[in-house]
């Protein structure tokens, strides 16, 4: 049995979708952000970073595993699944992997931050993480124009990806022009492991409609987690 300590959050709903694709049973461990309940002792004593989502594998000796990342590669390598076992195979998928670690997630994050939540609207900023989002897209839609998924089979690279730019209008960045990364998201979209995974725990906020009020009450809450929660110690 694995604990998964998470909130839906994009990062969070990496790890419920691998865990929902790879059929291991868990137990979800929803943490209020804007609480600070990734703050408290119990928590940093699995993750000293504070932050979601991290893991605790019961069946290896309590073994606890921080940052996304990290727990997607430590599940894959458990299973033997959804990450090749050869040299080069598993290369690739980290290196998409990475590709989100390191530039999606990060650009999509600051662009939600200056776009949605932050009470000042500084529009360079905005267009920055804007931009820089989307031309990271043009690299996964190029890519995909002759790749079914990001590396191979469908892997982690995947479902790391995904999580994010499922997002992408949350982070006022629109896909209309790019098709190929459209199909990808489309195809990843009907997977039921993945439909599962994004309601563990289910957001509060519905990505695919335009509901101003929704939105405003999300971006509140987001503002005060900001604000409040993630500056606790």
């Amino acid at each position: 049995m694995i604990d998964l300590y998470t909130a839906a959050t994009p990062n969070g709903h990496k790890i419920s979708i691998a865990l929902e694709e790879l059929a291991l049973p868990y137990s979800l461990q929803v943490l209020d952000l804007s609480k600070g309940q990734q703050k408290t002792p119990t928590f940093l004593a699995i993750n000293p970073n504070g932050r979601i989502p991290a893991i605790v594998d019961r069946d290896e000796g309590d073994f606890a595993v921080f940052e996304s990342g990290a727990i997607l590669i430590y599940l894959a390598e458990k299973t033997g699944r959804l990450m090749p076992t050869d040299m080069k195979g598993r290369s690739r998928v980290i290196q998409w992997l990475m590709f989100q670690m390191g530039g999606i997630g990060p650009m999509m994050g600051q662009a939600n931050v200056f776009h949605r939540y932050f009470p000042e609207k500084i529009q360079s900023v905005i267009d920055r993480y804007q931009g820089e989002s989307k031309r990271l897209f043009r690299v996964l839609d190029g890519h995909l124009k002759d790749h079914e998924y990001l590396a191979g089979d469908y892997s982690i690279a995947d479902i790391a990806n995904w999580a994010w730019v499922r997002t992408h209008r949350w982070s006022g960045v629109e896909m209309d022009d790019l098709p190929n990364l459209k199909r990808w998201l489309d195809a990843i979209r009907a997977r039921p492991a993945v439909l599962r995974g994004i309601q563990m725990p289910p957001s509060s906020l519905d990505l695919r409609t335009d509901d101003a009020e929704q939105a405003k009450a999300f971006a509140e809450g987001a503002r005060k987690m900001l604000e409040t929660g993630q500056s606790r110690k």
